[in-house]
């Protein structure tokens, strides 16, 4: 872990502490406690957007020459959303992981980056366009004041998140991997990278091949945007079960803008504190009590813990039998 990752962590875990703390833990725990295993029901309903968030990768093996099934992809999404959740790294750890785990799966490693690259690029655009839907939704919620300061900010974490990934998707078309490789290069002395500037211009058109099957794009754009609104049922379901029901409309607003504000957090590992402090001030736009708009933000770091421990512990085993097989392969 880097120093300034740790700093993140650091102050995330000390928000975090501090949010809860500021309602009263024991509180928020005794609603939290009103799920029971319910918690259990959250964590396979999340199976629907990882699925679709997996198909979305899996369309675009159509074109490429070493294609892999459904299962490898919604491995590898489950294996990267995991790192996302759990990990230090945060939102840079999950696309390696889930190139590599494809390319240790028999899969080009030039066709698993492309494919993964450019899922990950639609997907954050899909963010953008739901998270927008959440800001149309929200002159019936609040008042003048709370609606142009929400609309507001949202507006301004998407006009942002617009532009690094608008600035990252010119990169792509221009050889993103091959000028990384560049810098490298000019930073590394004498050392050779010939091998892996090769490798970093097959990722590179690999990545144009993957743009240029148009129909392929739109799928993959499509079903990250319904992987979205699905999730939507996460928030709807948790509610239910703490005992403060909201409405579908009401439900999908606490996801588009707590998504927009985990979004603005996505250097601290898991938006630690952030995405708790989120949901504290858009409980009053669905009606909830601050004790159930933190015991929502445990509940979905409930499910994140139970199925990103499973990821986290496969990555684990499928790393080390990859690294058996490779030192068990003849020179």
């Amino acid at each position: 872990m880097t120093r300034a990752a740790a700093w993140l962590l650091s102050a995330g875990v000390l928000l975090f502490i501090g949010v809860l703390a500021s309602q009263g833990l024991p509180a928020v725990l005794a609603t939290l406690a009103l799920a029971g295993w319910g918690l259990l029901l959250v964590a396979l309903f999340h199976l629907l957007p990882l699925v679709l968030d997996a198909a979305a990768i899996r369309v675009l093996f159509a074109g490429s020459a070493t294609r892999a099934a459904m299962r490898d992809a919604l491995l590898a999404r489950w294996v990267g959303e995991s790192a996302n959740s759990l990990m230090p790294a945060g939102q840079l750890g999950g696309p390696v992981l889930m190139a590599r785990h494809l390319a240790q799966r028999g899969m080009r490693m030039q066709d698993a980056a492309a494919a993964i690259t450019v899922s990950t690029t639609l997907q954050t655009f899909a963010q953008i366009l739901f998270v927008l839907g959440g800001v149309a939704l929200l002159g019936a919620h609040a008042s003048h004041v709370s609606q142009y300061a929400l609309r507001t900010s949202a507006l301004l974490v998407s006009g942002l998140l617009a532009l690094q990934v608008g600035g990252f998707y010119l990169l792509q078309r221009r050889g993103f991997f091959a000028k990384l490789m560049r810098a490298a290069n000019r930073f590394s002395g004498k050392r050779d990278w010939s091998q892996w500037m090769s490798q970093a211009e097959a990722m590179d058109l690999a990545v144009q091949l993957t743009y240029g099957r148009n129909g392929l794009v739109a799928a993959s754009f499509v079903l990250s945007l319904v992987g979205w609104f699905v999730g939507t049922g996460e928030v709807y379901l948790i509610t239910q079960l703490l005992g403060h029901p909201v409405s579908w409309s009401d439900a999908l607003l606490l996801e588009c803008l707590g998504q927009a504000i985990r979004g603005a957090a996505f250097a601290i590992p898991g938006a630690l504190g952030v995405q708790e402090g989120g949901y504290l001030l858009l409980a009053p736009l669905a009606g909830l009590p601050p004790d159930v708009a933190l015991a929502l933000s445990l509940a979905k770091r409930a499910r994140e813990l139970l199925l990103g421990l499973p990821g986290l512990l496969y990555l684990h085993l499928s790393e080390r039998a990859g690294a058996g097989a490779a030192r068990a392969a003849p020179p």
